[in-house]
């Protein structure tokens, strides 16, 4: 099975350390059994790339405009808690100006099928499993993209209200309740300075 186990950040580390975040001196940090990798803000902005494990084809390094790397699992399951009460990541959301035409190419250099797709008015998103992430891929004419782009995470919480008591409205929205039955959400403003859109949710079936 692929799984995801990096994701490569062109990202200034400190603003995530600044809202409880543990990134190592390495620029690293893991969540879950993910690790993501700060390289630093000057080599461009968000989500650069992913690292997959026991991809069908390692050759693949495009997957429908993603820049895919491959690389060994972790050497143990890592299920530390972040100081902030993060555990891990629930999703990454991919946006793509043709919905079918990126699922099948993650189908393709995965393994992993297209579970299934969900539609709301203009909205159209297609959901993928890689083990513990679910990879959501967007469609809406209002984001304008030419190919498959990494845009932002949603990060399992164990308890949005005290993370929300402890940074408040300037930082973080309001929890809500989320679309999935049962969990709340909340998301980091552009005050938090992370870089690109960031969302906490309180666990729960996915």
């Amino acid at each position: 099975m692929t799984t995801v186990v990096e994701f490569v950040l062109a990202l200034d580390p400190q603003p995530w350390r600044a809202v409880g975040f543990y990134v190592d001196a390495n620029d690293t940090m893991q969540l879950g059994g993910i690790r993501l990798r700060f390289i630093g803000a000057d080599e461009g902005a968000g989500i650069s790339s992913w690292v997959l494990c026991d991809a069908p084809d390692s050759s693949t390094m495009l997957v429908d405009g993603l820049r895919t790397a491959h690389g060994e699992p972790p050497d143990s399951a890592r299920s530390n808690v972040q100081p902030n009460s993060v555990t891990g990541i629930d999703h990454v959301v991919v946006y793509t100006p043709d919905l079918e035409r990126t699922c099948d190419a993650i189908a393709a250099a995965t393994g992993a099928p297209l579970k299934r797709i969900r539609e709301v008015g203009q909205l159209r998103q297609g959901f993928h499993r890689l083990g513990e992430l679910i990879v959501e891929v967007v469609n809406f004419p209002g984001v304008p993209v030419e190919h498959a782009t990494f845009w932002g995470l949603a990060l399992n919480v164990r308890d949005i209200d005290a993370l929300f008591a402890t940074h408040g409205e300037d930082v973080l929205t309001t929890p809500k309740d989320a679309v999935q039955p049962g969990r709340r959400i909340a998301s980091f403003r552009d005050a938090a300075s992370l870089g690109l859109p960031v969302a906490v949710m309180t666990t729960g079936a996915r």
